[in-house]
């Protein structure tokens, strides 16, 4: 009893502490994003009331040189005050606290200062993933089909288990998953097709096969985030066992943990699901399975059972999902590149009155914090969250140059207005499109966090292997 308190009590300091670093890392890259504006209004000598990091009411204040740098209670980012960034008109009605004018250059300075800051950290972060490396799953490194669902469009076009998949609609794939740039993946473009049937090239044997699959879009209830297309295949990932239960067949017959299972029966396996097809198939009759255990390949037999209360056969092995891993060193210019193109390639799926990608597939800062807490809950987890944040910060630069009040963009967009009329925009006028704006911000904001509750797991502590 006291042994599972204990573990109990580790588990929960283990996830309040990966929750800490959550926070503090999107905490910093906001805070660099306004870093950036602080810095680029001293340089343009204008006048900065308020720096502060977090919000809400200041937990800690101090006045330095006529700038009030606080610490406030919501830990959600942080924010700078510059009032001369607001219209000419309302600096000039100060009264008894005159402020110079500001040229709309100078304005646009200061606005692109943040983005800029933005794109400067995800080169720093993507410098340490390109020195350090992070890790590739099986599925970003294969195009080879390890199983197709029986009663899936897939299979109802005769694709099979080991095809490798060339293009998707003409579109050449390399990956059958994967963050990052994502043209390149398989999942992508079916998810991205838009005409009634996708049309599939794949090499079998050697002999380069097209065939034509009509995709579904599985149901989902009316709480969640419509599904995407797809065809009801999941990439080759050799079945790797992240944990044996203690008394168990597979440990009984001597199995241990990160074995690979190879084959079955001398039938090649391409992925766990497929090898579960097959022990499902023998029921409780004895399997020889091929092990590749470090160098050397091993064949072991086990005897399936079955647990009170289940119907399928039971070999108490916990499968690591990612299958084989490999470390990666993409250049820094590159993961900068791939971030840019990526959020190209998914406004321009949005925008697309066939696609079924929409708004509601984006992550607000609910999902973001999801995806950062499974960086670092996985192996190395650390690596993940660097090259995370590489897309992250290419994220916040290029989405807040959108000419939208109150992003930089925004600034940016009414800067030019002045500069062009020579004249500034009235401050009525400014403060009715700004609040307009800002509360249609708040309302996307508050739209994607709907969603991004409703795709929690509540079980992020099995992300990362699955029990069969």
């Amino acid at each position: 009893m006291k042994m599972a308190n204990m573990e109990m009590v580790f588990e929960a300091g283990k996830t309040a502490l990966i929750l800490l670093e959550v926070v503090l890392i999107f905490n910093f890259i906001i805070i660099v994003h306004e870093l950036g504006h602080f810095f680029a209004a001293w340089q343009c000598g204008l006048k900065v009331d308020k720096f502060s990091i977090w919000f809400g009411p200041a937990l800690w204040k101090k006045t330095i040189a006529g700038v009030e740098y606080r610490v406030g209670c919501i830990p959600a980012g942080g924010f700078v005050s510059i009032p001369q960034m607001a219209s000419v008109e309302s600096t000039r009605e100060k009264p008894g606290n005159f402020l110079p004018i500001v040229s709309p250059w100078g304005k646009i300075l200061v606005a692109l200062s943040g983005p800029l800051f933005s794109l400067l950290l995800a080169l720093v972060f993507a410098v340490l993933v390109w020195i350090l490396g992070r890790p590739v799953s099986e599925p970003e490194t294969t195009t080879v089909i390890g199983y197709v669902d029986p009663g899936g469009p897939a299979a109802s076009a005769g694709i099979r288990v080991g095809d490798k998949i060339l293009a998707v609609d003409g579109h050449p794939v390399s990956r059958f998953a994967g963050a990052g740039q994502v043209s390149d993946t398989i999942v992508w473009n079916v998810a991205r097709s838009e005409k009634p049937a996708v049309q599939i090239s794949l090499d079998r044997g050697g002999e380069r096969i097209s065939l034509e699959v009509t995709p579904i879009v599985p149901r989902t209830n009316s709480l969640e985030r419509k599904a995407l297309r797809q065809i009801g295949i999941a990439p080759a990932q050799l079945p790797i066992i992240a944990n044996i239960f203690e008394n168990s067949p597979a440990w009984l017959a001597g199995l241990r943990k990160r074995d690979a299972i190879v084959a079955a029966d001398n039938r090649t396996v391409y992925s766990v699901m497929e090898l579960t097809e097959i022990i499902k198939g023998h029921g409780i009759q004895p399997i020889e399975l091929t092990v590749q255990r470090s160098e050397h390949t091993l064949r072991i037999a086990i005897i399936p059972c079955i647990l009170q209360g289940r119907k399928s056969p039971y070999l108490g092995i916990l499968w690591d999902n990612r299958g084989r891993m490999n470390t990666s060193h993409p250049t820094p210019i590159d993961q900068v590149i791939a971030g840019a193109q990526t959020i190209w390639e998914t406004i321009v799926a949005i925008t697309s009155k066939k696609s079924e990608i929409k708004m509601q597939h984006l992550s607000g800062f609910v999902g973001i914090m999801h995806l950062y807490y499974l960086s670092f809950v996985a192996p190395e987890g650390w690596k993940m969250a660097l090259w995370f944040s590489v897309a992250l910060n290419v994220n916040v630069a290029i989405l807040n140059l959108l000419p939208i009040p109150p992003l930089d963009g925004g600034h940016i967009l009414l800067s030019l207005f002045e500069g062009i009329c020579r004249r500034p925009i009235q401050k009525s006028a400014l403060e009715k499109v700004q609040a307009v704006f800002t509360l249609l911000l708040i309302g996307f904001m508050l739209y994607l966090t709907f969603y991004d509750i409703q795709d929690f797991p509540w079980k992020v502590h099995n992300h990362n292997a699955s029990q069969k």
